[in-house]
């Protein structure tokens, strides 16, 4: 098999979730870990980004949330695996991979991820993503809400600062205009946002594993994270 290989043990698909506030590294994370173990992955931060997109382009008032959840069981969204080890995002046959990604749109997910019918219309549609030979799964209550059976939750954060700065050097490096003090308040906002919802707030699960990034590798999480896997016989 791969890297990792599989548990032949398990009789059904083990799942990995990784949690914790924006840019804090949990979505590059995971695809490493899920192109490294050849499991499925699931992008939930995307889906609630998706939505707010779509929501956006067809006019879709977000303060009905009757029809944000129309909308959202009805998304019409893949997600494609790239052979550079990132993840394409595509609604309604165009490719939105960096435009789910701005602020406005990372904003109007945090706030859509607050309605119930929101997160109704999608928590079906990302339980379906557990399938052999497993899932790694990346959001903010993957391991609180949705797959709370998960062998191994991981809340993975970073100071705001740290984590404001890296955005800042993945705009510049895209070309986008940035400019890091508004950056680092959009984060501390979201992160407000996110931790003081009604419904699901952002917070690590009573048995997850926390990894602070701030002053990590990508390597060293990774490394963190597959051992801790190993820990749990869920791979070789």
């Amino acid at each position: 098999m791969n890297e990792a290989g599989m548990n032949e043990s398990c009789s059904v698909a083990p799942v990995i979730t990784i949690d914790g506030p924006g840019g804090s590294g949990k979505g590059t994370i995971a695809q490493m870990i899920a192109s490294a173990l050849g499991w499925n992955l699931l992008d939930s931060g995307a889906l609630y980004r998706v939505t707010a997109l779509a929501a956006r382009n067809h006019g879709v008032d977000m303060a009905n949330p009757d029809a944000l959840g129309v909308l959202a069981q009805h998304l019409d969204v893949q997600f494609l695996a790239l052979e550079s080890g990132g993840i394409k995002v595509v609604l309604e046959g165009e490719d939105v991979s960096n435009e789910i990604r701005t602020e406005e749109i990372g904003l109007m997910a945090s706030r859509v991820a607050t309605l119930p019918a929101v997160r109704d219309g999608l928590f079906e549609r990302q339980k379906a993503f557990k399938d052999y030979p497993g899932l790694v799964a990346d959001g903010r209550d993957m391991g609180t809400v949705v797959f709370v059976e998960a062998e191994l939750k991981i809340y993975l954060t970073a100071s705001a600062q740290e984590r404001a700065e890296r955005r800042f050097k993945q705009l510049q490096a895209k070309g986008m205009d940035a400019k890091l003090p508004q950056l680092l308040e959009a984060i501390e906002s979201r992160d407000w946002q996110d931790m003081n919802r009604a419904i699901a707030p952002l917070k690590p699960a009573d048995d997850a594993v926390e990894i602070d990034s701030t002053a990590m590798s990508i390597d060293d999480v990774y490394n963190a994270i597959i051992a801790e896997a190993k820990k749990r016989k869920m791979i070789k």
